[in-house]
C-alpha cells in the first residue's frame, strides 16, 4: 500500500477518535488518525480530566476549612490559584502524552493538521505550515467533537465573559460569578468557584437545575447548593450581557417576569454545545446535518458509503464514554465483527462532579411513568449509612426505579459523596438485564457506601433494613 493509503481514517483524536483508531489497529486495519489541536480532544485537555483536577483542589480546601469537624486543626487555609491551575494543566499534559504513546504502541499513524473530505474515500490534511497531503481509505470516521454553544445575545469575549476554556485557566478568583446554565458543566464550575470563595449565582432557563436528572435529584441538589450559599434562579433568562471596566452587568428576567440587573466580575456561559461540522466538506459529501450535529444510524453510519460519525459531533448525550463506546462499535461494524449490538443510550451513566456529586443511569421516575411502566421506587438516605456518617458525608440519597411487573431495573439516581464511583454497579446490572431478585441476593461489603445501593433496592420492595 502507498504511504498515504489506509483501511481507515479517523478525523479527530478525542475520546471517541483515538479509541476508535486503537480498536481498528487491534483488528488489523491500517489506520490513520488526524488531529488539528490536541491528542485526547477537549475532554482530556479542556474538559473531563482537568476540571476534575480543579475540583479536587477545591474539595481538599473544603475539607481543610472543616478540619475541626474531624478533630483536626489546619489553621487559616489559603491557596494559590496559579498553582491550582498549573496542576490541572500538568494533569492534562501528562494524559495528552499518554494518548500519543498509546497510538504509537498500536502502530496508528498520527497526523497533526486540519482535515477535509475531498471526495469518496479521500481526505486532505493541511498542517500548521500550510503543507497539504491527501490520504485515502475505504472508510472514514468523523470524530471532530463539539464546542461551547453561544447565542446572538450571549457571546463570550474571553476576558470577562467566559466559556469553559477561560473558566479553567483564571488569572484571578472572581468575587462575584454568574453561571448561565445548570447542566453538568455549569454546576461543576459553580461548585469549584464557590468552594474557593466566590459568590456564585446560577441562572437556568428551565424550571429546575440539572434538568436531565430525576426531579427529586434536581430538587435535592438545589437545596444543597443554596444551603452552601449559592443563589439559584430557575425559569429565568439572561436577556443581555454588558461588559464594563468594573465587570459585567447582566439583565435577567426572573420567573415572576420581573427584570433585574446583576453586577458580577465574571460570567461563565454553559448553555450547551454544538458539533464541529464546519469546513469538513460534509455537505458536498451528502452527509445530513441537523441542529448542528451529524445524523447517523445505530452503528454510527451517516448513510453515505464509507462515512461514519461518532461522539459529540453525532449528537447527545455528550459524554466521553459514550464517544469511546460508539468508536468501538463503528470500527467493529466496519471490520465485520460478528454478534454486535448497537449502543443503548439508556444504559449510559451520567456523572456530575460537583459537591455533592450526582450520578444516574437509565430512566428517571417521570420518564419511566411516561413510557407506561408500573413502578416500584426505592430510596435510601446517606444518613442511614454507617460509612457515610463516618466520612462526615450524611447528605444525599440513592433512588432506584423498577418495573413492578417484571422486576427490571429501569433507572438509578444518586446524589452525595462519591456517587460517581458507585453508579457503574447499576450500569453493569442494567447491561446484564438484572432484576430486583439478583440485586437483593448480591452481597455488598460492610461498611461501604455501596450498601446504600442494596438498601435502595430492598426499599423498593418494602424490605429495607436500616430505615
Amino acid at each position: 500500500m502507498a504511504d498515504n493509503a489506509f483501511d481507515l481514517i479517523v478525523i479527530g483524536a478525542g475520546p471517541g477518535g483515538y479509541v476508535a483508531a486503537i480498536r481498528a489497529a487491534q483488528l488489523g486495519l491500517r489506520t490513520a488518525v488526524i488531529e488539528r489541536e490536541h491528542l485526547g480532544g477537549i475532554c482530556l485537555n479542556w474538559g473531563c480530566i482537568p476540571t476534575k483536577a480543579l475540583l479536587r483542589s477545591a474539595e481538599i480546601k473544603h475539607y481543610l476549612d472543616h478540619a475541626g469537624d474531624f478533630g483536626l486543626s489546619a489553621g487559616e487555609v489559603s491557596f494559590d490559584l496559579g498553582k491550582i491551575v498549573k496542576r490541572s494543566r500538568q494533569v492534562a499534559g501528562q494524559l495528552n502524552a499518554g494518548v500519543k504513546t498509546l497510538l504509537k504502541k498500536s502502530k496508528v499513524t498520527t497526523i497533526m493538521g486540519t482535515a477535509r473530505l475531498a471526495g469518496r474515500g479521500r481526505v486532505t490534511v493541511r498542517d500548521a505550515a500550510g503543507k497539504t497531503q491527501t490520504l485515502t481509505a475505504k472508510d472514514i470516521i468523523i470524530a471532530t467533537g463539539a464546542r461551547a454553544r453561544e447565542l446572538p445575545h450571549l457571546k463570550a469575549d474571553g476576558k470577562r465573559i467566559w466559556t469553559y476554556k477561560q473558566a479553567m485557566v483564571p488569572d484571578s478568583l472572581p468575587k462575584r460569578l454568574l453561571v448561565v446554565g445548570s447542566g453538568a458543566i455549569g454546576v461543576e464550575f459553580a461548585s469549584f468557584y464557590h468552594d474557593l470563595g466566590a459568590k456564585v449565582t446560577i441562572i437556568e432557563v428551565l424550571d429546575r437545575i440539572l434538568p436531565v436528572e430525576d426531579a427529586e435529584i434536581s430538587a435535592f441538589a438545589q437545596k444543597q447548593f443554596e444551603k452552601q450559599g449559592m443563589r439559584i434562579l430557575t425559569s429565568a433568562s439572561v436577556d443581555k450581557l454588558e461588559s464594563r471596566s468594573d465587570g459585567v452587568h447582566a439583565t435577567v428576567k426572573t420567573k415572576a417576569g420581573k427584570t433585574e440587573t446583576l453586577a458580577v466580575d465574571r460570567v461563565i456561559l454553559a448553555i450547551g454545545i454544538t458539533g464541529n461540522v464546519e469546513d469538513l466538506g460534509l455537505e458536498e459529501a451528502g452527509v445530513r446535518i441537523e441542529k448542528g450535529h451529524i445524523v447517523v444510524d445505530a452503528w454510527g453510519h451517516t448513510g453515505v458509503d464509507g462515512l461514519w460519525a461518532i461522539g459529540d459531533v453525532a449528537g447527545p448525550p455528550w459524554l466521553a464514554h459514550k464517544a469511546s463506546h460508539e468508536g468501538v462499535i463503528a470500527v467493529e461494524k466496519i471490520a465485520g465483527v460478528k454478534g454486535l449490538h448497537p449502543l443503548d443510550v439508556q444504559r449510559i451513566p451520567g456523572c456530575t462532579y460537583s459537591r455533592p456529586q450526582v450520578a444516574s443511569v437509565g430512566l428517571s421516575e417521570e420518564k419511566a411513568k411516561a413510557a407506561g411502566h408500573k413502578l416500584r421506587v426505592g430510596r435510601f438516605p446517606f444518613i442511614g449509612n454507617g460509612k457515610a456518617i463516618a466520612l462526615g458525608e450524611p447528605e444525599g440519597f440513592v433512588k432506584t426505579v423498577f418495573d413492578a411487573e417484571t422486576g427490571a431495573l429501569l433507572g438509578a439516581h444518586m446524589i452525595g459523596a462519591e456517587v460517581t464511583e458507585l453508579i457503574q454497579g447499576y450500569a453493569v446490572a442494567m447491561t446484564l438485564e438484572t432484576t430486583e431478585a439478583e440485586l437483593m441476593h448480591s452481597v455488598f461489603p460492610h461498611p461501604t457506601l455501596s450498601e446504600m445501593m442494596h438498601e435502595s433496592v430492598l426499599a423498593a420492595y418494602g424490605r429495607a433494613i436500616h430505615i
